[in-house]
């Protein structure tokens, strides 16, 4: 039987990022975008999240940068850090389905 396919919506209001170019935010954003699409399609969905999940903050942590790295690389590693800390808040709240 094959897994139940999932319909995830993920709205991030506010990406805080220090030390980039505003010039930059776009590309960016969408690099993340991207990468996220890329790890929920080959990684798959967290338990919690598929159950319904809401968050009103994940702490993606801290992350270096090598100087002259590309938007679309500093969009993967923003992207991996999310991912992550989505799982440590699965983690956190194993059995909850409450809505924070």
């Amino acid at each position: 039987m094959k897994p139940r396919p999932y319909n995830i919506e993920l709205h991030i209001e506010e990406l805080v990022l220090h030390g980039f170019s505003p010039n930059d935010r776009h590309a960016i954003g969408e690099a993340v975008q991207r990468e996220l699409t890329r790890l929920f399609v080959e990684q798959g969905v967290h338990g919690s999240l598929g159950r319904g999940f809401e968050a009103d903050r994940v702490d993606g942590g801290a992350f270096n940068v090598k100087s002259g790295t590309k938007a679309e690389g500093i969009g993967g590693q923003v992207a991996q850090s999310v991912y992550s800390g989505l799982e440590q808040e699965q983690r956190a709240r194993p059995q909850s389905n409450e809505r924070r």
